[in-house]
């Protein structure tokens, strides 16, 4: 009998993003703030990027994978606001089917592969600190790259699997999403079918990748802070803890956020989650190049030879 019902329910086309229906009356200047913050999390990507392919004194594997972070974080945003400011601009709240899977699916691999890199990162930290000796020997260019291929090969794995099945489930009459984007947690409810194992199968894949890093990234700082504790004066252990401070400031906020979203059987308060949500596709992609550049004596001397090379360019056709 529910199957026969089932049937005599409209089919979803199309979802409807619901985005901040209490701030309704402010959508247009919530656009132009979505604006600006994308405009701004380009620049600061694309500026690392290119001085890090740029300066060779940052042909290191520290600046490798933090080039590949700042990649991540322009494709998460992407993937993300231009629709939000979209659906903020035009007064429509729809996404199809197709794009809200599209969606769904790269927002979750994009994700997880940040955080095997930022589990990697905290191992070339672990390496620099406590092996300084070997360090060239056990970050080689070679590994550098197997990480990296490792970490969207492990993003791929754990994603493939509840895209596919969420991709497979009925949808029928409800196609309300209280969320300014498409989260698989949300649309996975929406569901007309039974969902309980698809909810099990997510929430064990989330739980895998992000507990998973985040054991590797407290692993490799109890060695890092232990060797830090041994050096013999107070100025040593400052410099050295603050070359690692940068990545401790991004691991606690982005994990932090999302164990708070996604490692939970269920979802009770959306209006948190939302929050967080903003914070983790906005807030932190936003801050995270000024907290890596700012604080990297190194990403300093590179902008400032840069900006130097740039200025005697633009001079030179008035000389």
């Amino acid at each position: 009998s529910s199957h026969a019902e089932m049937l005599n329910h409209t089919t979803v086309t199309e979802f409807l993003l619901l985005g901040f229906p209490s701030l309704h009356h402010r959508e247009r200047p919530m656009a132009i703030a979505f604006l600006a913050s994308y405009l701004v999390i380009l620049g600061e990507n694309l500026l690392i990027i290119s001085l890090v392919l740029a300066e060779r004194d940052l042909y290191r594997p520290m600046y490798f994978f933090l080039c590949n972070l700042s990649s991540l974080e322009i494709f998460i945003t992407t993937s993300i606001i231009p629709k939000a400011i979209g659906n903020l601009l035009m007064g429509s709240k729809a996404i199809s089917y197709t794009g809200c899977l599209t969606q769904c699916y790269f927002y979750s691999l994009l994700g997880y592969i940040e955080f095997v890199l930022l589990a990697v990162m905290s191992y070339d930290r672990y390496a620099a600190i406590c092996h300084p000796l070997q360090y060239p020997m056990l970050m080689s260019t070679q590994l550098c790259l197997q990480l990296l291929s490792g970490s969207w090969t492990a993003g791929f794995l754990v994603t493939v699997v509840p895209t596919v099945l969420v991709a497979r489930m009925p949808f029928c009459n409800a196609n309300f999403i209280d969320h300014f984007f498409c989260d698989s947690v949300l649309l996975i409810k929406l569901s007309c079918a039974e969902t309980q194992i698809v909810e099990l199968i997510t929430f064990m894949t989330s739980s895998i990748i992000l507990l998973g890093s985040l054991a590797m990234t407290a692993m490799s700082y109890l060695y890092i802070i232990n060797t830090i504790l041994r050096l013999p004066s107070a100025s040593s252990r400052h410099k050295t803890f603050s070359t690692c401070s940068s990545h401790l400031t991004i691991v606690f906020l982005g994990y932090g956020s999302c164990i708070f979203m996604y490692v939970q059987p269920s979802s009770q308060h959306i209006s948190y989650n939302k929050a967080v949500a903003l914070l983790n596709t906005v807030v932190i992609p936003l801050m995270s190049p000024f907290i890596f550049s700012l604080r990297n004596q190194m990403m300093k001397d590179a902008l400032k030879a840069g900006l130097k090379r740039s200025m005697i360019i633009f001079r030179k056709p008035f000389s």
